[in-house]
């Protein structure tokens, strides 16, 4: 599920909510209600989120399970 892979990304790297939060000019409820799969995650937040991970947007959607950006 997409908001399993963008926690389990952000852990990876240790960095908090409110830092992704941050990194993506909105509030931290909002990004946490996305992780917990609460709210769908909008198009250019997913975009921005696999910016931040450099990681592909089908990994997000678990489209493929290879993270890597195809180029």
């Amino acid at each position: 599920m997409i908001f399993q892979r963008i926690r389990d990304l952000r852990e990876d790297k240790d960095w908090t909510q409110q830092k992704v939060a941050d990194m993506l000019f909105i509030n931290r409820r909002t990004y946490s209600a996305y992780e917990n799969g609460v709210n769908a995650v909008p198009i250019e937040i997913l975009i921005k989120i696999s910016k931040i991970h450099n990681v592909s947007v089908d990994y997000l959607l678990e489209l493929t399970d290879n993270p890597n950006i195809n180029k």
